[in-house]
């Protein structure tokens, strides 16, 4: 999943949700095997259906393969999502992909803070 092209998609296709406001993204961060975000949606959509249907595009668009289903967690407080945040860019580190968590180019955060309507 990290690598061009196919890495290069997967993100496009983040910024694209988060644009169109079909879900909000804090971070996300691509893995060689798998992917770590913080994200959030509206009260009237299901995460799992959302999750489905960018996977679904994902692997149509740029051939990325799935395992089926995901894990997800539910944060309640603002610590915590700082925690799971540092949590995610760490983990290219603790994979000794590199050093530092900024080297590591499979990310994206959205060049605005993530304003949820609902908030």
């Amino acid at each position: 999943l990290a690598c061009d092209p196919v890495g290069t998609g997967l993100l496009e296709a983040v910024a694209h949700y988060h644009r169109e406001q079909i879900w909000w993204v804090r971070l996300f961060l691509l893995m060689p095997d798998h992917v770590h975000a913080l994200i959030a949606v509206a009260p009237d959509r299901r995460l799992d259906r959302t999750v489905r249907a960018w996977k679904s595009y994902a692997a149509q668009q740029y051939g990325a393969e799935w395992q089926s289903g995901f894990f997800d967690h539910r944060i309640r407080a603002g610590a915590s999502l700082d925690e799971k945040a540092a949590y995610i860019r760490l983990n290219p580190v603790r994979a000794g992909l590199v050093v530092e968590p900024d080297s590591w180019p499979w990310v994206w955060t959205p060049p605005e803070a993530p304003a949820v309507p609902w908030s």
